[in-house]
């Protein structure tokens, strides 16, 4: 993966897996080490997306069940990013 990927490039970016559509990139989980921030995790679908904008929006749009899935840093391909793809199977990433 390139160092130069830019965030609010990825953010709303379609992500595949063997040519399906998973969701949409919504919410990056990050850490810091020293002064830098390091991505380890990308939130697809709907539950990145209320995970983002906080409790608040899924209590004012009426949204108790959120689906998506949970992508390690790893397991995403950002080699094309307009075109993020996954490196493993669907059923190894985390369901939310």
């Amino acid at each position: 993966m390139s160092a130069g990927v830019r965030l609010d490039r990825l953010l709303g970016r379609a992500v595949y897996a063997d040519g399906r559509r998973l969701g949409r990139l919504e919410e990056f989980r990050a850490e810091r080490r020293g002064d830098e921030w390091f991505i380890n995790e990308y939130v697809l679908g709907g539950a990145g997306l209320f995970e983002r904008l906080g409790v608040g929006a899924r209590l004012i749009l009426g949204v108790k069940r959120r689906q998506g899935y949970v992508v390690r840093w790893d397991q995403l391909d950002l080699s094309d990013p307009d075109r993020p793809c996954v490196t493993c199977s669907v059923d190894q990433l985390q369901h939310i």
